[in-house]
């Protein structure tokens, strides 16, 4: 019996709901069912540029990701990635440009994941956010890590190949830990890193180090950050987060010791709350609520029991 209260209440974390989109990575090499597939009538495509990708609000009060066919996609051969397809057979892909393009209607407007996260449906915020990890990563990776050479893009954007030794390279996802720490009176652990705004508190997060176990980068993490010792540690839900590339891996912890010591380098200030303390901080203001997008909001919700509310709102 884990001695934690949490339960999952069957809202899926910010990005992990089921997308629908088959992401047939068998296709990825096969040239001429990619050339296609990008000649089908039913192919939607979009830009992905900087991170965004444009975004509409249909009549019905919905916000869909801007996508056309692809005989109206702006020009590319390179920079063109193939996401998959649905359920009805139709295929997606984004195209990486400098700019996004503009719109005649006026009424789309660019937007970041943590926008558009939060109000597209699970194919589309799927989409984009496989678009978004592609995009950073083809852009810090133009050169063979083993020789220097500047390296091409294969493999409908999955793979970048040197030309010159033929070592092929593939999108790294870092992994990543983040957890909601309890002590014994059940009060919660959240800090405020030191370029947040004033006031902006979420769970403790790290990078995974080589040869370390996630349960133990948990412990270290916990401690180098905050000076908290920490036992238990229970596995709740992954999240993608591709700022740039990381796999957010979210875990309950309960802290053997509560006395805290910042590092003052990541962490600028960190606090015990109880759920009444919290609730009142967030009434007040006094503390705002981390990215709704992201898996810290949600662990923090399992011990809180309910939604976050919105600063000035009542809890």
């Amino acid at each position: 019996m884990s001695t934690f209260d949490h339960v999952a209440d069957g809202r899926p974390i910010g990005l992990t709901a089921p997308s629908g989109i088959d992401r047939a990575a068998h296709h990825r090499l096969d040239e001429a069912w990619l050339a296609a597939a990008w000649s089908h009538p039913t192919t939607r495509v979009f830009v992905v540029s900087g991170g965004q990708v444009l975004i509409d609000d249909t009549p019905d009060g919905r916000t869909e990701l801007v996508t056309t066919p692809a005989f109206e996609a702006p020009p590319t051969e390179t920079h063109r990635y193939f996401l998959g397809t649905d359920e009805g057979g139709v295929s997606y892909f984004a195209l990486q440009k400098d700019s996004l393009p503009g719109r005649m209607d006026q009424s789309a407007r660019p937007a970041g994941l943590r926008e558009a996260g939060l109000l597209l449906s699970p194919r589309d915020a799927g989409l984009m956010v496989h678009a978004v990890a592609l995009e950073n990563w083809q852009r810090l990776h133009r050169f063979c890590s083993r020789c220097g050479e500047r390296t091409v893009i294969a493999a409908a954007g999955h793979i970048r190949r040197c030309p010159a030794c033929g070592a092929e390279h593939y999108p790294r996802t870092d992994p990543a830990v983040i957890m909601l720490v309890t002590d014994e009176d059940d009060r919660a652990l959240l800090g405020r890193q030191v370029h947040w705004p004033e006031g902006r508190f979420s769970t403790l997060a790290g990078f995974v180090e080589p040869g370390e176990s996630i349960e133990q980068s948990v412990v270290r993490e916990v401690y180098e950050e905050a000076g908290v010792t920490v036992g238990e540690v229970e596995y709740v839900a992954s999240q993608p987060w591709p700022f740039p590339y990381s796999l957010m891996l979210g875990f309950m912890a309960r802290a053997t010791s509560s006395e805290i010591s910042v590092d003052g380098e990541e962490i600028h200030e960190a606090r015990w709350f109880s759920r009444e303390d919290l609730r009142a901080a967030f009434e007040s203001g006094e503390v705002l609520p981390p990215y709704g997008i992201s898996i810290a909001s949600r662990l923090i919700e399992l011990w809180y029991g309910k939604p976050l509310p919105k600063p000035g709102s009542p809890a």
